[in-house]
């Protein structure tokens, strides 16, 4: 049996492919959102900041990235 290479997950309602095994920080990167403030919320639950590097993604997943504006 071939494993799959690459996972399909919805991001902000949008199919995204990542490589097999990766963490919230590689899609993080492959978004260009590496250095920006965001929220995460994956399948409807808010992931702690702290878990995002031992958090790895499953295909399938529905994660929403809330981007932080500041201003008033």
């Amino acid at each position: 049996m071939m494993q799959r290479m690459s996972l399909t997950l919805a991001v902000n309602g949008k199919p995204q492919e990542v490589p097999t095994g990766s963490l919230l920080p590689d899609l993080l990167k492959t978004l260009g959102l590496a250095d920006a403030q965001v929220a995460l919320e994956i399948n409807g639950k808010l992931v702690p900041k702290r878990k995002w590097p031992v958090r790895e993604l499953s295909s399938g997943d529905r994660i929403e990235v809330v981007t932080l504006v500041g201003g008033g």
